[in-house]
């Protein structure tokens, strides 16, 4: 309760004077953020909050929690509890004798609530008394603030509350603060003109004694009519219809009683079967006959009540004072364990939940009452029936519904446990589904995987130009032989790794490893301008990325032989158990010479790839005229270095990395650039066969030392 309201206040500032003044006033308090967060108040944090916020307004502490209080009510509309604050009751008075029966269904659900206590009673002389009751010391000036509000807005009319009299009395729970307030209250006519309806008896004004003129005048003409049937004299059924007439029928009602009660006591103790008369000194004189079944005790009368049962809420003092004054509170009583019969003491106690009514002739209590129950489990437990439980009594029902609604409870949270089991799944899937996706996206290129994924042909396509790099271990037969095969696989594990990590720096594609060969491209599948600078500057990675690995029958760095060309080549996917993006045409044979021709830790150029390469930075010697296996003589050169590039930037270390520039598009954004992609290779697919015919060709061409390279496996 102390957050909501602290929450309300903090309204009502940030409202009237702008969040920049709550946060001021929260500092001056010391309120951490943790309290407010959590909902987390005391008494000492609720009224330094009012004192500082007294301060900043300049006004006393009556006038500001009064302030409140307006605003409380307000709040408490906005918050959803409008339709049921209407209920409560006709006019004001039943509205504040209902007020604790609201706060007793609120604490169902806020286990914590401690609420105040009202009690509205007549004087003699005409004037309504409001009692509070609260163990808050010091905020019963938000009580005028919200009863002015609800008259106001409910019931179009002024209300306005004076203290009276201000004391603090003793409960078992500690001491609380009890308030009289002397209600007075204008209800404004049809016509605008104002009366009091509650208050002291003082003169009404000039209007007021006319109309009891005429009402006198008329009484007296109507009295000598016989006396009604229905115990009413003719004057007072007059006066209900010219009552009415005026718009205060309901103001107006008084109940009619009989002379005599017409029910005999066996009716009344089997038709409510829990209730407990009882005196001034808590003595038993009657109760009802099913409570007198679960505490068999209570059938010899004049038994001490609290000797049986104990007051669960409110919690104050069990004697008749007490009582009295919480006796718009809904009582809980619960049996005392050692009181009921041995058989049900290891059952869990009977809680009665009813109403108290003061029978003042008799000066005796009358407590109407049914047994606590929310569900069939709890009424088992406590050895009850429905059977136990008078027809008329809405217990029952409500016990059957909650039952119900646990039903739908517990299937509601069967199916949020499984979408939760579903949530997992689905995560999960997730997860694997991009590992998938990855293990697919290192095998094949983007375009082509998605397109694969839609269950779509990849056509095959021609690209004009592009640069594709061999490369192998040298002495790698020697090696094999020499060593355990874990050490040749750590060893190409770590040449590779460090390959890959390359491939990702200069964006050349990886077609793929077979032994110690590897075979990278550039400009395929992207076309790119910068094709030939991308894998000349990756095949001086290479070489530095092969000196950091060892050599495991020497212990020295291991060598390799990169070979370069460039020309044009046909791209496909070939397979379909393992699908491969394979490159075929008289380009890749002569890389793959190139490579096979070269020299230990050299990088071996074909003259196309040193057309590309020329003046584009890059320090290349002549090697002169080799005879090539199939290609007769050819003069060939060897890449040494960038000279723009340092070491770092061909490394991709530090964050740093070379820099191109295409006029081509390097990555297609979505599906319809890898579309686009695609179409501009169309045009090249019609001569695909042709191209491939010829790559088999030389298949017979290839000596001992070329057969060991990626070219023999993809021929």
């Amino acid at each position: 309760m102390y957050g909501f309201i602290n929450t309300c206040l903090k309204s009502l500032v940030i409202e009237k004077f702008g969040e920049e003044t709550w946060e001021k006033l929260r500092t001056l308090t010391k309120v951490q953020d943790t309290f407010m967060t959590y909902e987390i108040y005391d008494d000492a944090i609720t009224l330094r909050l009012v004192q500082e916020a007294c301060k900043m307004l300049g006004a006393s502490s009556e006038i500001v929690l009064k302030l409140f209080g307006e605003y409380f009510f307000s709040f408490c509309k906005m918050s959803g509890y409008d339709t049921m604050l209407r209920t409560l009751g006709g006019n004001l008075m039943e509205f504040i004798e209902n007020l604790d029966a609201l706060h007793s269904y609120l604490a169902l659900s806020y286990q914590e609530m401690n609420a105040p206590s009202f009690r509205v009673e007549r004087t003699k002389e005409g004037e309504m008394l409001l009692h509070y009751y609260s163990d808050r010391r010091g905020l019963c000036h938000i009580v005028p603030g919200i009863i002015e509000a609800v008259a106001k807005d409910f019931f179009d009319s002024e209300v306005t509350l004076t203290i009276l009299n201000q004391s603090e009395e003793d409960e078992h729970n500690g001491k609380k603060e009890h308030v009289v307030f002397l209600v007075v209250q204008k209800i404004t006519g049809p016509k605008g003109r104002s009366w009091h309806t509650e208050g002291t008896s003082e003169s009404y004004g000039e209007p007021r004694q006319e109309r009891d003129e005429i009402l006198w005048k008329m009484k007296a003409r109507y009295k000598t009519l016989p006396n009604c049937p229905r115990r009413r004299a003719p004057w007072e059924i007059l006066r209900s219809v010219v009552r009415f007439g005026q718009g205060n029928f309901r103001t107006s009602f008084t109940p009619c009683y009989p002379e005599k009660l017409w029910i005999e006591e066996q009716a009344f103790c089997n038709g409510f079967p829990f209730h407990i008369v009882f005196d001034e000194h808590l003595k038993v004189k009657q109760t009802g006959v099913n409570i007198q079944k679960f505490v068999p005790g209570l059938q010899i009368m004049d038994t001490k009540l609290d000797e049986y049962f104990s007051i669960v809420h409110p919690q104050i003092t069990f004697n008749i004072n007490s009582i009295r004054k919480f006796i718009n509170s809904q009582f809980v009583l619960k049996t005392q364990r050692e009181m009921v019969p041995q058989s049900s003491q290891n059952q869990s106690m009977l809680k009665l939940r009813g109403q108290m009514v003061w029978m003042e002739s008799l000066s005796c209590m009358v407590y109407f009452c049914s047994p606590k129950l929310r569900s069939l489990e709890e009424m088992q437990e406590r050895g009850l029936h429905i059977a136990d439980i008078a027809q008329h009594d809405t217990t029952r029902d409500l016990i059957l519904l909650n039952q119900q609604r646990l039903a739908e409870i517990e299937l509601s949270n069967q199916l949020e446990r499984k979408k939760e089991e579903l949530r997992i799944l689905s995560r999960n899937l997730e997860v694997e589904k991009k590992k998938t996706e990855t293990l697919l996206y290192a095998m094949l290129p983007c375009h082509v995987a998605n397109q694969l994924k839609e269950g779509k042909k990849v056509e095959s396509g021609e690209f004009e130009v592009c640069t594709i790099l061999f490369s192998d271990v040298v002495t790698f037969t020697n090696i094999c032989a020499a060593c355990e095969p874990i050490q040749i696989v750590n060893m190409l594990n770590s040449m590779y790794s460090k390959f890959d990590r390359l491939t990702s720096v200069h964006d050349v594609y990886k077609v793929e490893t077979i032994g110690d060969a590897y075979m990278v491209v550039g400009g395929v599948p992207i076309p790119a301008d910068t094709h030939a600078e991308r894998v000349a500057n990756f095949a001086l990675g290479m070489r530095i990325a092969a000196q950091e690995v060892t050599n495991p029958t020497t212990g020295q760095p291991i060598q390799i032989r990169v070979g370069l060309h460039t020309g044009p080549v046909l791209a496909g996917v070939v397979g379909e158990k393992m699908p491969r993006y394979c490159l075929f045409g008289d380009t890749v044979n002569t890389a793959s010479r190139m490579e096979s021709h070269g020299v230990p830790d050299h990088i071996h150029l074909s003259p196309t790839t040193y057309s590309a390469l020329e003046d584009k930075g890059f320090d290349i010697s002549v090697r002169g005229e080799i005879q090539v296996k199939g290609k007769g003589l050819m003069t060939t050169y060897f890449l040494l270095k960038n000279l723009f590039a340092s070491e770092e930037n061909i490394m991709g270390r530090n964050g740093q990395s070379c820099t191109y520039r295409d006029n081509h598009q390097e990555e297609p954004d979505s599906k319809s650039d890898a579309k686009e992609i695609d179409s501009k290779r169309e045009e090249g697919a019609s001569t695909g066969e042709t191209a491939l015919v010829s790559a088999l060709s030389l298949k017979t061409d290839l000596n001992n030392e070329a057969m060991s390279t990626r070219l023999c496996m993809l021929l």
